[in-house]
């Protein structure tokens, strides 16, 4: 049989289970990380499943969210993280070393490894050739172990020509999520492959490999070649190369073409990643903020691409551009290179090494402004400022517009600057502490705002109370549990956190999901996308909400719901939705013998009518549920 990419590291990485798709299999973990927005909850299930130390290669924990430190709960969460480190096995990467994304890219990720992490943008080391897997923070802490897996389709990207000047990787992404939409990958890992692959490097790759979390993919990953191999030694880490490619005529259970060469610069409108038109489409439109950075756009030769193009010149008046360098190593290459000069002298504003606006964490845009950011993600409200304009766009077109003060086609701004990847990074460590051999004697230093972790009782076999809210298609977790300077800091704390669950869809939700003592939720298509934050899951467990059921479910926040004793359902026939109104009273009866056999009837008592609905969770996630969720019952195999 001729495998492709995917399938040969999967098998080689296969602990427990049978090899095919749709069937749940055990994974052997080489790599995870944590970040400190997810990281803490992450750290705080580690200690409370009882584990000595990490059972990982490597792992780490990076400080790159939580930057704002206008009171002490970041930085009391900081120093929480860099003791559980020493205490467990743990890389520590420092405040300013840089994104968890960009960082482990240059200085970990290995062609052919396996990595989690508490971050739906892991895959991004899916451009060194990985099998990254973004993961709620509970799912990491048992990866620390190992970690269970239902096997993807897998869909094969053929990408044929070469980008023409002043067309990105960015626009490779944004094409494949005009044509796929956010929905198009789920249930999908994207294998990227064809003549095309060549002439992409490492960092274009990853750019590409990091929005595929957008398309809804599980991951996605590009062949460990030349390109790999030339990365690797400029980062002095040759020894980690090795080429990995699928076989001659491997087989696909998709196949899409994609003529690089026939791609022009495009752009994502607000407020979703696959509303995406040519920029020429819209040019003209006046901006007033223009961001480059984040893990998508933030490599050493984005930087130096957009220095080149503001080199001698001056960014429009009514313009606020900002730069994020995505590590230390970065910024100190734009700075030895002197283009640091250039964007400063351009008039560009530059922040530190982190995720920042991306996050939410400062640069909120003027109301009803336009910003264009080279980021991964404009959900409504998501910059800070609601409603607002959010779009997504390629380094080069961010430049353009912040020239010109409108969206600009960036091919007409001339000759396009020909940045080469530099045979040497400069290579400077000393931000990542190495845990000591033995950690059993560090002390974990904890702040007043990190509570323990909530726990559910287990399943009962009825269930019953008002239906909370019912929302439509497309719910993502920022809908669910907003981030940003004002509530990224309660992550630590879930009683404190869960007063903001759902606020930018109903601000009464908390209240009333308290007050009635929990309840149900009712959604659409693609409930739960975006992010990987756990506390969308375990904010809601804490309000009482005991069943999500929608139309279909985003792959990360399902398993998050069942993490966390959250039963996620799905109508049997999508129609019924129409048939449950907020505030209706619902119940189920037979609870535990409908996850067995993966169907139960919801009735719904204001109407007297009995609803259909259908679990897709496996053996092993029936068991999760039935324990109260995966921390009752990794503690219990474990025997604590």
């Amino acid at each position: 049989m001729r495998f492709n990419l995917v399938q040969k590291i999967l098998q080689e990485h296969i602990v427990e289970g049978k090899f095919e798709t749709g069937e749940e299999v055990g994974l052997r973990i080489d790599q995870t990380l944590t970040q400190d927005a997810t990281g803490t909850m992450a750290f705080l299930q580690f200690e409370a499943i009882g584990i000595d130390r990490v059972q990982t290669k490597k792992s780490v924990s990076y400080i790159d969210h939580n930057m704002l430190q206008t009171s002490f709960e970041n930085p009391d969460d900081h120093r929480y993280l860099q003791s559980t480190a020493a205490r467990y096995g743990v890389y520590f990467s420092r405040p300013g070393n840089g994104i968890c994304h960009q960082v482990h890219l240059e200085r970990f990720a290995v062609p052919g490894g396996t990595l989690i992490g508490s971050d739906s943008h892991t895959p991004t080391a899916g451009g060194m050739g990985m099998i990254a897997i973004g993961a709620g923070g509970l799912d990491v802490a048992v990866a620390m172990g190992s970690y269970f897996l239902k096997i993807p389709k897998v869909m094969k990207i053929n990408l044929t020509g070469r980008l023409q000047p002043w067309v990105a990787a960015k626009d490779i992404i944004l094409e494949m999520l005009r044509r796929l939409t956010v929905k198009g990958g789920v249930g999908w890992i994207i294998e990227y492959g064809g003549s095309g692959v060549e002439t992409l490097t490492v960092p274009e790759r990853a750019t590409i490999t990091n929005m595929g979390a957008e398309l809804g993919a599980t991951t996605s990953i590009f062949p460990s070649d030349d390109q790999t191999r030339r990365f690797l030694e400029a980062q002095d880490r040759g020894g980690d190369w090795r080429e990995l490619k699928p076989d001659t005529d491997a087989q696909y259970d998709e196949n899409v073409e994609i003529n690089l060469s026939e791609l022009e610069p495009l752009i994502a409108q607000p407020s979703m990643p696959d509303n995406v038109v040519p920029v020429s489409e819209i040019e003209g439109l006046e901006v007033h903020q223009v961001c480059v950075g984040s893990c998508t756009n933030s490599s050493y030769m984005d930087l130096s691409r957009v220095a080149a193009i503001l080199r001698g010149k001056i960014i429009h008046p009514q313009i606020s551009m900002t730069l994020s360098p995505g590590s230390k190593q970065v910024f100190e290459m734009i700075s030895r290179a002197g283009e640091l000069s250039d964007l400063i002298g351009a008039g560009a504003r530059i922040l530190e090494a982190s995720c920042g606006p991306c996050i939410g964490m400062g640069q909120a845009p003027p109301t009803d402004a336009v910003t264009l950011r080279t980021f991964n993600r404009n959900f409504a409200g998501r910059t800070g400022t609601s409603p607002d304009r959010s779009y997504l766009c390629s380094p080069e077109t961010a430049a353009a517009a912040a020239l010109n003060g409108v969206v600009t086609d960036p091919r007409k701004l001339g000759d396009y600057p020909i940045v080469e990847p530099p045979k040497k990074f400069i290579i400077n460590d000393n931000m990542i502490v190495s845990p000591p051999e033995d950690g059993r004697d560090v002390e974990i230093l904890r702040g007043p705002n990190i509570k323990p972790v909530p726990t559910k009782a287990p399943m009962t076999d009825a269930l019953d109370g008002e239906l909370l809210l019912k929302v439509g298609d497309d719910i993502t977790t920022d809908h669910i549990m907003p981030a940003g300077a004002k509530i990224l800091p309660l992550r630590s704390n879930i009683p404190a956190i869960s007063e903001y669950v759902f606020v930018r869809v109903d601000e009464t939700f908390p209240t009333r999901a308290k007050a009635a003592g929990g309840g149900f939720i009712v959604g659409g298509l693609n409930y739960g996308q975006g992010s990987s934050r756990e506390h969308a899951a375990l904010a809601p467990m804490f309000l009482g909400v005991k069943a999500v059921i929608v139309k279909s479910f985003a792959r990360i926040h399902f398993a998050n719901l069942v993490n966390f004793g959250i039963i996620p359902f799905e109508f049997a026939d999508p129609d019924d939705y129409d048939k449950l109104n907020q505030g209706d009273r619902l119940s189920i009866s037979g609870v535990l013998e409908g996850l067995d056999k993966g169907e139960i009837y919801l009735k719904n008592e204001s109407t007297e009518t009995s609803i259909r609905i259908v679990t897709n969770l496996s053996p092993r996630q029936v068991k999760i549920m039935k324990a109260g969720g995966m921390l009752a019952y990794t503690r219990g195999a474990a025997g604590n």
